[in-house]
C-alpha cells in the first residue's frame, strides 16, 4: 500500500481540528478522503491522507498503547490484520457493526486512525469510545490532512 501510514507533523500537514475529549466528545467528521490509485506496476496507492491522532493526557493508561489497541481490536466487532514489515504497529481494521474500514497505528505515544475511502465517522467514533472506555484518562484528538 502506498503512502505513509502515519504522517508526521512535517510541513504540508494541515491541522484541521483538535480538542480534548470529554463533555464535547469529538465527532470524527472527516474533512477529506484519500483517493485510491491503481498504478500499472505498483498495486494500490493512496493520494492524500486524513489521520485522527488520539493522545492520552497524563499517566494512567495501563500497559502499552499497542496492548490497548490490540485488546480493543480483539474484543470489539472487528476483523483485522497487521502489517508485519513495518517499523511500528499498523493494523487494517473493519468494524463489522458499521462496515467502516480504516487503519490503526501506534506511534510516539499516540494512536492514529487513518481514513480510507471506505471509512465513515461512525466507525472511527465507535473505535475511540471503545479505546477510551478501557482507560481512566482524558484523551486529546486532532485531525491532520495531507494533500
Amino acid at each position: 500500500m502506498g503512502g505513509d501510514p502515519a504522517p508526521s507533523d512535517e510541513p504540508g500537514d494541515d491541522p484541521v481540528a483538535s480538542g480534548q475529549a470529554g463533555a464535547d466528545d469529538p465527532t470524527f467528521e472527516i474533512p477529506a478522503w484519500p483517493e485510491r490509485r491503481y498504478p500499472y506496476d505498483d498495486g494500490v496507492t493512496y493520494e492524500g491522507s486524513t489521520v485522527f491522532r488520539l493522545t492520552p493526557v497524563g499517566e494512567g493508561v495501563e500497559g502499552t498503547l499497542v496492548e490497548l489497541v490490540e485488546t480493543v481490536l480483539r474484543t470489539g466487532p472487528y476483523r483485522f490484520g497487521d502489517y508485519y514489515d513495518l517499523p511500528m504497529p499498523v493494523y487494517l481494521a473493519r468494524d463489522e457493526g458499521t462496515g467502516d474500514v480504516f487503519r490503526v497505528s501506534v506511534r510516539d505515544g499516540r494512536v492514529g486512525l487513518h481514513v480510507l475511502p471506505a471509512t465513515g465517522s461512525s466507525g472511527l467514533r465507535a473505535f475511540f469510545e471503545r479505546l477510551t472506555g478501557r482507560t481512566g484518562v482524558e484523551w486529546t484528538v486532532d485531525c491532520r490532512v495531507e494533500h
